[in-house]
């Protein structure tokens, strides 16, 4: 087996001039990319680099997948080269970390899954992805007014302001839910998809640098000349809702509505996450 394995970001739709384009690129591991195409067809192409197997053999992956700045390093050089990709032709992501024996093994799969790939290229064309968070804040769902009760035994007075306490928090959070109804409302209006990811939690909220609790954490495939509408009505949905707040980012190429590529030749595969 060679030191190396064929390491592959995205399937691309093979325009003009996108072989080109690719040649300065350097992905995982500082390396080269290139463009591998089907032996009788060059309409699609699966990009790729070669990686040092030493790292990426089955055992070693999962050893670098809990070393937090190596896999920092891996996703910022695989996304750097898909949103390069992006700004040429339609781009369908693969998963961080997806890797095979060889570039003739990579052809293949890309052979085999051609019909499919040519599918959701297909779909995926002039569309990018918008990431909407919504966060309930804590000083809004925690604080309630504490009102002195001389006429009251401490436990009671206890109690009274552990229900004030909650009804200000079943408000903010029927406020996020109608926050969330205004989201959807308008994904309906002008998105063409939806997914709906895990709330971020614990490490992940902290590393996002959020404020709150994050209760609505979803993905939306946009057609760009949708765009500017689908922002301007999710930017404004939180509008007179107290202890409310709305965070959009993007644009990203499509990473939640792209098929995963699995691979049983290859070295191993690991899901990822968009930056």
């Amino acid at each position: 087996m060679s030191d190396l394995l064929t390491y592959a970001y995205a399937v691309v739709r093979n325009a003009e001039g996108l072989r080109e384009a690719t040649a300065p690129l350097r992905g995982v591991a500082d390396s080269p990319v290139s463009l591998v195409t089907g032996s009788g067809d060059d309409q699609l192409g699966l990009v790729v680099s070669h990686v040092p197997g030493q790292d990426f053999q089955e055992d070693a992956l999962k050893q670098h997948l809990e070393d937090l700045e190596w896999l920092e390093a891996v996703a910022r050089a695989h996304h750097g080269v898909i949103e390069a990709l992006g700004e040429r032709t339609t781009v369908l992501p693969l998963r961080l970390a997806t890797v095979y024996l060889d570039d003739n093994r990579a052809r293949e799969v890309l052979e085999a899954g051609r019909t499919m790939f040519a599918e959701r290229l297909a779909r995926l064309s002039e569309h990018v992805e918008w990431g909407v968070k919504i966060y309930v804040e804590s000083s809004a769902a925690l604080a309630a007014p504490t009102v002195p009760a001389v006429d009251l035994t401490p436990g009671r007075a206890y109690l009274r302001n552990r229900r004030q306490q909650q009804s200000v928090r079943d408000t903010v959070y029927q406020a996020a839910q109608k926050a969330a109804e205004r989201v959807e409302a308008a994904g309906r209006k002008h998105a063409s998809d939806r997914v709906r990811h895990r709330v971020q939690q614990g490490l992940l909220a902290d590393a996002a640098g959020a404020a709150g609790e994050n209760v609505v954490n979803d993905a939306y495939l946009v057609p760009l000349k949708r765009c500017d509408d689908f922002l301007a009505e999710v930017t404004h949905a939180a509008d007179g809702l107290d202890g409310v707040r709305i965070e959009a980012t993007g644009p990203w190429a499509p990473y939640s509505f792209a098929m995963p590529l699995g691979e049983s030749g290859g070295a191993a595969a690991a899901e990822g996450a968009p930056p």
